[in-house]
């Protein structure tokens, strides 16, 4: 690990290597993509009500939510869970469907399959 503690990361952007990047720089990253699927939920009532409905959120606590990495990642695991949801915001950001996955995975860190023996 670097003097500075910082340990840099390989960053794929639409399969080509862009430069290397530090966990906190990717996790940043990770946050203003959340926010942004947040701003594209938000941005039809739908879309929105049907978010708050799953994930119990108040409309007024929304803001307050947005803070915490947790819920960040439960907004891209929503996108996620919906192919066409997924794929319309993807297009309407411009980015790579797997891009918003490895973004969520960021948030929550990766999913790991615990041994049963």
């Amino acid at each position: 690990m670097p003097a500075n503690g910082k340990r840099k990361v390989d960053v794929l952007q639409k399969g080509k290597h862009v430069r290397r990047q530090s966990v906190t720089g990717q996790r940043e990253s990770a946050e203003s993509l959340a926010i942004e699927a947040l701003a594209f939920l938000a941005g039809d009532a739908e879309r929105l009500g049907r978010f708050l409905a799953l994930t119990g959120i108040q409309p007024d606590t929304i803001r307050q939510a947005a803070r915490d990495p947790a819920f960040l990642a439960a907004v891209l695991d929503h996108l996620a869970g919906d192919e066409s949801l997924l794929l319309d915001f993807a297009r309407e950001s411009g980015r790579e469907p797997g891009e918003i996955l490895r973004a969520a995975t960021a948030l929550r860190g990766p999913d790991w399959e615990r041994d049963s023996a």
